[in-house]
């Protein structure tokens, strides 16, 4: 098995995370049914076969019903809590009659997300709060003074960020007592930028990869300053489930039919072996295809398999 550097934050929970964002029916709001319950009750515990102890949420999911039908969960199991670790995000608001949909880190929203968040769990406290988005108006130092008063309240015990780059996160750091412990991107096999920033940088493949220099130095800063990386999407979407579709995805079940696992395992695993322990975020509300990550801690992709699935998913050789 590879040997995981995750964040001294997060070394007992193990190196994947289950999201939630596909609990709690539609997302029209109002309350969760029995179907709600029993759908997330087959994935949660598909997750916690596979030795997942950390769940993300945020506050948006399903307009509020994926916390909520999770603390039906909660409510029904007493000892389900103890044995896991709540990480949630606010940030993120929906259009309503005062302005269209928009990102707002002010104190006075985050305060109110986490008790909103805290009643739909029916619980006291979320072990990690991620800022969910990058807000132009934000303040840090009102951050770390919403930041502040939740952690003396004992409403949360740690922050983190989501969506942010480095430059992003040492501004928001400046004005912080504690550091940051995590942020979650979007990275996998279909989602390189990150990645990409370092391989392509000088180089005129730089220039056909714009988005991909907004993350340069995210992936060194985080494993300079232990702030824990986790990988949203990282499962592509589905997009590598069928080897006929595209070079990579024939390469993914190559790698996987080696291993004699799945090729979720191999998805998983290759973010696994990048050197900042990168933790995937399993969003399947799926049991079947939750089960079929469980060799991702497992297996150990040798460096040419590494390369092989980033230069196949690229469709470009490396400069």
């Amino acid at each position: 098995m590879f040997s995981l550097p995750l964040n001294a934050h997060f070394t007992d929970v193990g190196p994947l995370v289950y999201g939630c964002m596909a609990l709690g029916g539609d997302w029209g709001g109002g309350p969760v049914s029995e179907a709600d319950v029993a759908h997330a009750h087959a994935a949660v515990e598909a997750a916690l076969d596979i030795g997942i102890k950390l769940f993300d949420h945020a506050d948006i999911y399903r307009r509020g019903k994926a916390e909520a039908v999770f603390g039906e969960l909660i409510r029904r199991d007493a000892g389900l809590r103890g044995r896991i670790r709540l990480q949630s995000k606010c940030g993120i608001r929906f259009a309503d009659d005062a302005a269209p949909g928009r990102y707002d880190l002010s104190a006075e929203h985050i305060e109110k997300s986490v008790d909103g968040t805290l009643q739909r769990l029916g619980v006291d406290r979320i072990d990690i709060l991620l800022l969910h988005r990058p807000d132009p108006l934000m303040q840090p130092a009102e951050v770390a003074r919403a930041f502040g008063r939740l952690k003396a309240t004992g409403k949360v015990a740690h922050l983190g960020v989501s969506n942010m780059h480095a430059g992003q996160m040492a501004w928001l750091q400046s004005t912080l007592a504690e550091p940051l412990v995590a942020n979650q991107l979007e990275i996998s096999l279909a989602k390189l930028d990150a990645l990409d920033a370092g391989t392509t940088f000088n180089d005129p493949q730089a220039a056909a990869r714009p988005g991909a220099m907004a993350w340069a130095g995210t992936l060194e800063y985080a494993q300079r300053h232990g702030v824990q990386l986790q990988a949203w999407g990282s499962l592509a979407q589905g997009r590598f489930n069928d080897p006929a579709a595209s070079a990579a995805a024939r390469a993914v079940h190559e790698v996987a039919e080696a291993h004699r696992t799945t090729p979720n395992a191999v998805l998983l695993a290759w973010l696994l072996r990048h050197p900042a322990g990168i933790q995937p975020v399993i969003g399947s509300g799926n049991p079947e295809r939750i089960h079929a990550c469980a060799d991702a801690t497992r297996i150990a992709l040798s460096r040419e398999e590494w390369y092989r699935l980033y230069v196949a998913a690229r469709g470009q050789s490396l400069p």
